[in-house]
């Protein structure tokens, strides 16, 4: 009986020790932001308190908080930027704290790679060899920029979002300017002399 007493002794004794020792221990409130090269916010940058499995995550302004003790260290990761580590005073007496912590990019030197359209160098010599360069490229320029082409390739293609609200623009502008008077004659329009002849071209103009 006397052995069991001096054992809930030790035990009740130890236990309030480490509820003094919990209570004793200071804790700091750690906010700040984490920053690039170019002064700009960091968002999902990992902090870490070296040593434990506490952390937290700067948010899309790469704002972030955590409570860590006076000693910490707090650890900086982020993909693309080079790790850093801030350690936190152990003479801090305060509760709050703000800190700014930048990170370096982390630039990556990749080994040169060469990119051949031949799988081997006889055939791409072949290849040079075999080339029709009897045209200049003022000469294919002009065979690619002929009038006919071009107006038959617009021809057949519809107009662009850009296009199309310049037309518009262009039509609410006019009705707007004839408000209260009689449309004007577009005997000097090119688009509807254009529309004209089109038109008699293909016989839409005849009489039935």
């Amino acid at each position: 009986m006397k052995h069991l007493f001096i054992i809930t002794l030790i035990f009740f004794s130890a236990n309030l020790f480490s509820q003094n020792k919990t209570a004793n221990e200071k804790y700091l409130q750690i906010s700040g932001v984490v920053l690039d090269d170019s002064l700009q916010p960091l968002p999902f940058v990992s902090i870490m308190l070296k040593g434990t499995r506490s952390g937290t995550v700067s948010d899309f302004y790469g704002f972030f908080t955590i409570v860590a003790r006076p000693g910490d260290e707090l650890q900086f990761f982020s993909i693309n930027h080079k790790s850093k580590a801030y350690n936190l005073s152990d003479t801090l007496t305060g509760k709050h704290y703000s800190i700014i912590q930048i990170l370096t990019k982390d630039t990556i030197q990749l080994a040169q790679v060469n990119v051949f359209p031949w799988p081997s160098k006889e055939q791409f010599k072949r290849a040079i060899l075999n080339l029709d360069l009897s045209d200049t490229d003022i000469e294919r320029a002009y065979k690619n920029m002929d009038n006919e082409d071009v107006r038959e390739s617009i021809k057949g293609g519809s107009m662009d979002a850009a296009a199309n609200y310049r037309v518009r623009m262009q039509q609410q502008y006019t009705r707007l300017y004839q408000v209260g008077q009689y449309p004007s004659v577009s005997l000097l329009n090119p688009v509807a002399w254009a529309k004209f002849i089109d038109a008699w071209r293909s016989g839409k103009l005849k009489i039935k």
